[in-house]
């Protein structure tokens, strides 16, 4: 095996990660799945040809996506499996064939339904009672939605006397077409903006904390399935079906039962046809062997049953021509190239632009304004730019160049050497300052719900907000009167919507320091590390001016320097005797330098903190921006200090560094680690040495597993870790502040 295939194996799994992050997490695709597929497929290949390069967390080892925040967790009793996907009629062939060859006959009965372009759910009844309903989130582990499912019409709260009482059915829920121009020609007449499709529109409804927005919604449920069948006595798919009926289960409005592939094509064509009369869309047909005896001797992979495939139908296509590309400016500076294109009607709705993503794939698909372009709507959602129909140019296409200057505020952009991105150096450019100011504002951050989209773009706008720290002078007149509309058409804000702002500004000025900490965005400061960097410092005056940062960094230099010297590495080993000696005798002096550093680090037990992190703490606190939001708080008579997050001095756990991945299925990993530091322990987000324990979950992160194996770490079962959690709580003199986490 070549360099080139593992750095080929290490990029295919970085993408499909992200690309899974933007469909699960966000509801923002970027590729189709047929693109998503092949790249799977590629990456399948190649682990395949190559086992030593498979990885716990390989795409290829996982199902679905990271939980959500804001929401209790629900254990699937039996795993939501994802289905393998085909898209020709060769592979259902193939697909068949494996059928036949794994229960030995040529005729099997099949189930066939349409493919709800929607999200998948699990609902659960017991004693008729509806218990819960929760998302597939991670296949074993979903975000419980209860309440929100609760506001669909349709789902029965309670199942009749004469169907089993007891069971978990698995499906869809969805908007219909009608319903979702119904809800945006509402928003558009209310000056809000319209969102972009109906399964976008559906996964966000489903994430909102507050049910009675949801409850406004036109949100739909249809039922395919069955989880844990509970007391339901049933030998087939199509008894689950029959079952739905009884109890008053939403069903697919098409199925199909039939015994030899040349009826399965026939359906699959049959079905092209019917579902372009639906009024929900749908992205393809779902083939399932009927019998769960025979379902069972055809087992499942890791990832997908072999009993079940999905045929995805060819994506509907359209030409048309792209008008402009404008670029928009991200809270970095980062700018990336957006297509205009002439409205053109693809897979239900009217399609006008789309993300270029960079000008690097510009450059490679020759893309020009004026282009006659075929587009195509990954997955039916995000329309994409397949090609150029280059033979229909006239000779007045013009091409598109790498902007010079920022669009916004004309200062000339930076390319970093080997990146992609291109970016706006000036700090105060209106369009960042807009997207620091959501940044600041959002939900992990100062939870700031009533800022965010136009409500800051037109308070940069009119010069009330020129930094997020603004916000805090702001008064209930400003804002009343803000129009987020347009002059010919103004929609004043209003002093209801204002008095909300302000108060929910002043409550920000009591949040804990790691919270403002994480909301100020500085580079390589994520959540994890606020908290980590809070728990040993009251204040922000004494975090800028950290000793112990300073001391992480000069340890780091160090022992780089030490290490140049170092008569052992590959380096010195081929240099004469004497040589080594003077390198041993200056590397010796370097570390009798460090020794003092590290014990003072060691006295501090602060090693969770890399020096690359307190560098760029101290740099930020140090530089004129830094020192500037320093002075500017204070003169808000804004002051942070630190919860203490559990960062316990003294207690059983005292000394003990912990890293938490995969998921736990008892407990959040949030719950985990306040547990971990409400007992003197910490927790900190990638192995070291110095890490004293790993703790794996369900679908563990490779490069931590590894981690632990390269330093001989031990790594704990959640059950271990909860088997600690107990010992050590029953040590400790005082009652755990913790929440309840069933253990």
């Amino acid at each position: 095996m070549d360099d080139k295939t593992a750095k080929r194996a290490a990029h295919l799994r970085a993408e499909l990660e992200r690309h899974n992050r933007l469909y699960y997490e966000k509801a923002q695709p970027e590729i189709s799945d047929k693109q998503f597929d092949e790249l799977l497929r590629e990456l399948q290949d190649i682990e395949a040809a190559h086992p030593e390069l498979i990885t716990p967390d390989s795409p290829t080892q996982r199902v679905g996506g990271a939980l959500l925040e804001g929401f209790s967790q629900v254990t699937h009793t039996v795993p939501m499996m994802s289905l393998d996907n085909t898209y020709s009629e060769d592979e259902l062939r193939d697909f068949y064939e494996r059928l036949q060859k794994g229960l030995g006959r040529q005729d099997i009965r099949c189930v066939i339904e349409a493919k709800v372009d929607g999200v998948a759910v699990s609902v659960r009844y017991e004693n008729g009672l509806l218990k819960h309903a929760a998302t597939r989130g991670d296949g074993r582990v979903g975000d419980d939605i209860t309440q929100n499912l609760k506001t669909i019409r349709s789902l029965p709260l309670r199942l009749p006397k004469n169907v089993p009482q007891t069971f978990e059915v698995r499906g869809e829920v969805y908007m219909t077409r009608a319903g979702f121009e119904k809800m945006n020609a509402e928003r558009e007449e209310a000056g809000e903006p319209r969102f972009a499709n109906p399964r976008n529109s559906t996964a966000g409804s489903l994430k909102q904390l507050d049910p009675k927005l949801v409850a406004k919604r036109p949100l739909h449920i249809v039922f395919w399935g069955m989880g844990d069948h509970g007391d339901a006595k049933l030998n087939s798919q199509s008894e689950i079906f029959d079952l739905l009926k009884d109890a008053g289960l939403p069903r697919p409005d098409f199925f199909w039962k039939k015994d030899t592939l040349e009826e399965v094509l026939g359906v699959i064509h049959e079905l092209d046809e019917k579902r372009k009369s639906l009024p929900y869309d749908t992205d393809g047909a779902v083939i399932k062997v009927d019998s769960f005896a025979e379902q069972r001797d055809l087992g499942a992979t890791s990832k997908a049953p072999r009993w079940a495939i999905a045929y995805k139908y060819q994506a509907e296509q359209a030409e048309t021509r792209l008008l402009a590309v404008d670029i928009q400016v991200g809270r970095t500076g980062a700018l990336t190239p957006v297509a205009r294109l002439e409205p053109v009607f693809l897979s239900g709705s009217t399609v006008s632009n789309a993300t270029l993503h960079n000008f690097e794939e510009i450059e490679r698909k020759d893309i020009r304004v004026g282009d006659l372009v075929t587009i195509e709507k990954a997955g039916e959602i995000i329309p994409a730019v397949i090609s150029v129909n280059k033979e229909k140019r006239t000779g007045t296409e013009e091409k598109v160049h790498i902007p010079a200057k920022c669009p916004v505020c004309g200062t000339p952009v930076q390319k970093q050497t080997g990146l992609v991105v291109i970016r706006c150096p000036n700090p105060v450019c209106p369009a960042q300052i807009v997207r620091r100011i959501e940044f600041f504002a959002a939900r992990r951050a100062l939870d700031l719900e009533e800022i965010g989209g136009v409500v800051a773009e037109k308070i940069v706008e009119r010069g009330l907000v020129k930094d997020p720290l603004d916000l805090y002078t702001l008064n209930e007149e400003q804002l009343s009167s803000l129009n987020l509309g347009t002059p010919e058409e103004p929609r004043v804000f209003g002093k209801k919507n204002a008095a909300k702002v302000i108060s929910a500004i002043s409550k920000s000025r009591e949040m804990p320091l790691h919270r403002w900490l994480f909301a100020l965005g500085l580079n390589e400061v994520g959540a994890t590390t606020a908290i980590e960097l809070a728990k040993h410092h009251s204040t922000f005056r004494e975090l800028a001016e950290s000793p112990v940062l300073k001391d992480i960094v000069l340890a780091d230099q160090l022992e780089s320097e030490r290490l140049k010297f170092s008569p052992q590495t590959a380096a010195n080993k081929g240099k004469s005797q004497q040589e080594k000696l003077a390198l041993r005798e200056r590397s010796d002096e370097i570390k009798e330098k460090l020794k003092p550093v590290q014990r003072r680090l060691a006295d501090k037990k602060f090693s969770q903190i890399g020096p690359s992190v307190a560098e760029s703490v101290i740099n930020y606190f140090a530089s004129d921006a830094g020192q500037q939001v320093l002075d500017r708080l204070d003169e808000l008579g804004i002051k942070p200090v630190s919860e203490g997050l559990g960062a316990a001095s003294s207690g059983p756990l005292e000394g003990k560094v912990f890293v938490l991945t995969g998921t736990l299925t008892t407990m959040s990993r949030d719950d985990a680690a306040n547990a971990v530091r409400s007992l003197g322990g910490s927790v900190t987000g990638s192995v070291s040495k110095k890490t004293s324990f790993v703790v794996a979950g369900a679908d563990p992160g490779g490069n931590k597993m590894e981690g632990a194996k390269k330093h001989g770490i031990p790594v704990l079962t959640e059950q271990e870790l909860l088997e600690m959690l107990r010992e050590n709580q029953a040590s400790k003199e005082e009652p755990s502040k913790q929440p309840e986490l069933g253990i």
